[in-house]
């Protein structure tokens, strides 16, 4: 079976890539009978010269390839007819913008994987970028803090090279003693929480958090039971949250009031309750300052949340009694961080860790007759019709929706 490894053609550029040289390298030693082909690219942050280097075809032509590995959605004229493709399609919530490109695929008879497709039985994502998401949108909101106070100014992130530059960096500032929330359970929350921890912050329980002061920074990662309650009062477990969103209310509030810098690292499920409203945001015991919205959900669970920010121009101000946005230095402002594309400031660590679980999750799947039916459930497209698991997207495609 032929692989290749095909150029980022979105705007703005990407330079992520799905495998580095040395990932590939470790791919053809672990699968001797596949070919691998990389395809020639002057944005990449790894060089062509850095793959011929460990050994691999750099070409422009990937016509021969079986199976096609890409990060963001192709345009439609660069797709090639009866491949299978593996990239972020960005249809699979019924992206508008996206139809036509859903359309294109069927048409050419494509079979689609969505890196988002690629789960396990019980529908946990096997690989992603979220956790250097959650390196990334910490940071950043460090960044507009210094910025925001004139206190520190620290480089953008896409200067730096790694994880580690960036804690480097993080440790040079001096903060005030702020009291840091992070929410979420998964690979965002926890890639924001290596940030904390690697700065030496210390971390405090939801009890301690909530009743007592600090005379140092602290932080606090709160999990959906801790800032949701059920309106009847039970308290049962987080899958009965997650299967029963609408017997629950909000219970942020009790965290907004003592909280100066949120991180916001959870994921947001349809019909749960939002985190805060406009209505909060305007009370008079509403404390939080600083928002890094690294889940981003524009205008929903996080009121301040008016649009995603670019990596350009990251922050904006969020003005409570207007509700809408000023700039990040007004007084009045909530400051908030809401870039949706976090990871591509660090795309060489974020390439290298989505290759590992790439190769480990995926690949193996090719040689095994998908034993674990990994590409069975992330296959979208077949034969140009959708296959039965994403059957819910044919009003989508039809235009009925």
């Amino acid at each position: 079976m032929k692989f290749g490894i095909i150029k980022e053609r979105k705007n703005p550029p990407d330079r992520r890539v799905v495998f580095s040289p040395e990932k590939l390298q470790e791919f053809k030693e672990k699968f001797t009978d596949a070919t691998i082909k990389v395809e020639s690219s002057d944005i990449r942050v790894f060089s062509d010269q850095a793959y011929k280097s460990a050994g691999l075809e750099v070409t422009d032509n990937m016509s021969d390839c079986d199976v096609l590995f890409g990060v963001k959605e192709l345009p439609i004229d660069a797709l090639i007819n009866n491949k299978k493709y593996f990239f972020f399609s960005h249809t699979i919530k019924k992206q508008p913008y996206n139809r036509k490109l859903l359309l294109a695929i069927l048409e050419k008879n494509i079979e689609l994987y969505d890196h988002e497709t690629i789960v396990k039985e019980n529908g946990a994502r096997l690989i992603g970028f979220g956790r250097y998401a959650g390196i990334v949108g910490a940071y950043n909101g460090f960044r507009a803090i210094g910025l925001t106070n004139n206190t520190f100014n620290l480089p953008k992130a896409e200067m730096l090279d790694s994880q580690k530059e960036l804690i480097s960096e993080l440790n040079k500032i001096d903060l005030p003693n702020i009291k840091i929330l992070l929410t979420g359970n998964g690979k965002v929350a926890y890639g924001a929480k290596e940030m904390l921890d690697g700065m030496n912050i210390k971390q405090v329980s939801v009890d301690e958090y909530l009743n007592y002061s600090f005379t140092e920074v602290v932080y606090c990662l709160a999990d959906v039971l801790d800032y949701n309650k059920r309106k009847d009062g039970q308290v049962i477990d987080n899958f009965d949250f997650y299967d029963h969103p609408e017997n629950y209310e909000s219970d942020f509030m009790r965290f907004a009031k003592v909280t100066d810098f949120f991180i916001a690292g959870h994921f947001y499920g349809n019909g749960a309750p939002y985190l805060f409203t406009r209505n909060d945001a305007k009370a008079s015991d509403f404390n939080i300052k600083f928002v890094a919205d690294i889940s981003c959900d524009v205008d929903g669970p996080v009121a301040s949340t008016l649009k995603a920010s670019t990596i350009a121009d990251p922050i904006y101000g969020y003005n409570p009694e207007t509700e809408s946005e000023v700039d990040f230095k007004d007084e009045n402002a909530i400051v908030v961080m809401a870039v949706d594309n976090l990871p591509c400031e660090l795309p060489k660590d974020a390439s290298e860790g989505f290759g590992e679980m790439f190769l480990q999750n995926v690949i193996p799947a090719f040689f095994n007759n998908d034993k674990d039916g990994v590409l069975q459930r992330a296959k979208m497209t077949e034969n140009g019709k959708l296959t039965e698991r994403f059957s819910y997207l044919q009003d989508y495609v039809d235009g009925k929706e």
